[in-house]
């Protein structure tokens, strides 16, 4: 058996491991919730690292602990460390939990006094030394701790989500300005259509993305207002006004954040539906994403017998039975965590729609929903922009053969001979299987040097047309 410490709390007594930093609070809530056997996004615990700390500090100010120098200092320590990314393997809570994440803020306030107390060179639940409810929740609750603590994480993790975005912007981008000159047929419903240039096809991804940007942008100025210092339901509840005050001002100096305290901290209290409108940002980057990477694995298929208008880089063998297969691994792979992206904005909606008067119980779903989904988007577009859309190679002879052969190339004879002339073309050329090109020609007295004319990628890509002084519009 290994040796243990006996902890008390209001429903008795338990044994806790003599060596964990966690305490009888962490051992309920481990027995409690073994829902999805994942703790708390370590960014997550970073950030209540960095919340735990701006109280410590604040209340150090006020002076607390001013009798003990050194208690005071292993405290604080203690934060810091947390918030720099250590302890993060003792807060060990799985992350969905009841309480509104009153586990989890029990889980960290004994591991920072426990680890407080190592400092001190004093026992494991000394709890007499140094308290994770008297010390570490000083001036606190789980009410405006954890949801500050997501916040903060969050506007952490958009950091990376926002360079990637970037990353990915830029690389069609590139591929807009590498293809410009290459003819293609463009399709609707699947259909041939007209004829596009690649590298305005590319375009077209590189602007969707850029709006994504541009709202993932927005999303620090919804997340930075807090309501550390609200207490337990947002009236500042056993707290001293000047720690209210100061807190977050604290907080904001040691994140480099632009944080700032809700000026109705009962609304940020109760309400979550910030995190709604920010989930739905990132649902649409992830729907963005889908309908990209669907077009990648269409505009690639083949090689022989599908579009094959594009190559994706080759990442891995396709198959354990087909000699020589390579799968669009990278679209499918992104595909699907915009799917889950998808999935999880719906669980995050219900659960800040579910809150009830002045609290919402449910913010922990919301926690690992948000967490998850920013994650996802950062890893999807990386992979996306490195693997996959930096290394695309466009087929020019198999483009410049689908014009020449499809009926979408009639349509650009519209100006010069008219609907009813192209539409007969169109139909001619598909049942006697003759390009386009040559029917332009015999039928219609269009010269090999205008049909090039009017199907460059200049023609086809240009705002309309401005005929000639002495050029007719047909009618």
């Amino acid at each position: 058996m290994a040796p243990t410490r006996t902890e008390t709390d209001a429903l008795g007594a338990r044994e806790v491991p003599s060596e964990a930093l966690w305490g009888i609070h962490t051992l309920r809530a481990l027995d409690n919730f073994p829902l999805s056997g994942r703790p708390l996004h370590p960014m997550l615990v970073r950030a209540l690292g960095w919340v735990k700390l701006a109280a410590a500090q604040t209340n150090r100010r006020l002076g607390a602990w001013s009798d003990d120098a050194a208690k005071a200092e292993a405290i604080v320590a203690a934060c810091r460390e947390m918030a720099e990314g250590g302890l993060v393997e003792a807060v060990v809570v799985d992350g969905l939990q009841g309480g509104a994440g009153t586990s989890a803020n029990m889980n960290v306030n004994e591991v920072l006094a426990n680890r407080a107390l190592e400092l001190l060179d004093s026992t494991k639940g000394a709890y007499d030394r140094v308290s994770p409810l008297d010390d570490l929740n000083l001036h606190q609750s789980t009410n405006d701790v954890f949801p500050t603590a997501l916040r903060v994480a969050a506007l952490f993790l958009l950091d990376r989500l926002e360079q990637n975005v970037v990353a990915l912007q830029e690389a069609f981008q590139q591929q807009e300005q590498r293809w410009a000159h290459v003819v293609k047929v463009a399709r609707t419903e699947l259909q041939d259509a007209v004829l596009i240039t690649a590298g305005r096809a590319f375009g077209a991804y590189a602007e969707a993305i850029n709006r994504d940007r541009w709202r993932i942008s927005k999303c620090h100025e919804r997340l930075r207002v807090v309501n550390l210092g609200g207490t337990a339901v947002g009236t500042g509840l056993a707290a001293p006004r000047r720690y209210i005050f100061e807190v977050t001002e604290t907080l904001r100096e040691l994140t480099g954040l632009s944080l700032a305290r809700a000026e109705n901290l009962v609304d940020a209290t109760q309400n979550a539906d910030t995190f709604v409108e920010v989930s739905g940002i990132l649902k649409a980057h992830a729907t963005n994403l889908l309908k990209i990477c669907s077009d990648l694995r269409l505009l690639s298929s083949g090689p022989d017998a599908g579009f094959a208008e594009i190559q994706l880089p080759q990442r891995q063998a396709g198959s354990s039975i087909m000699p020589g297969k390579i799968n669009p691994v990278i679209p499918e792979a992104v595909s699907q965590a915009a799917m889950l992206v998808i999935g999880n904005d719906s669980a995050l909606t219900l659960a800040c729609a579910s809150g009830n008067l002045e609290l919402n119980p449910f913010l922990p779903l919301v926690a690992m929903t948000l967490m998850d989904n920013l994650e996802l988007l950062a890893q999807a577009d990386d992979i996306l922009y490195r693997h996959c859309v930096s290394g695309i190679e466009v087929d020019e002879t198999r483009c410049a053969r689908q014009v020449e052969n499809s009926t979408a190339a009639a349509t650009a004879l519209l100006p010069t001979i008219g609907h009813e002339r192209a539409s007969a073309i169109a139909v001619l050329a598909a049942q006697t299987g003759a390009t386009v090109r040559d029917l332009a020609q015999s039928e219609a007295g269009i010269t090999g040097e205008q049909f090039d004319q009017l199907t460059s990628a200049t023609a086809v890509c240009r705002l309309g047309f401005v005929p000639s002084p002495n050029e007719k519009i047909h009618k």
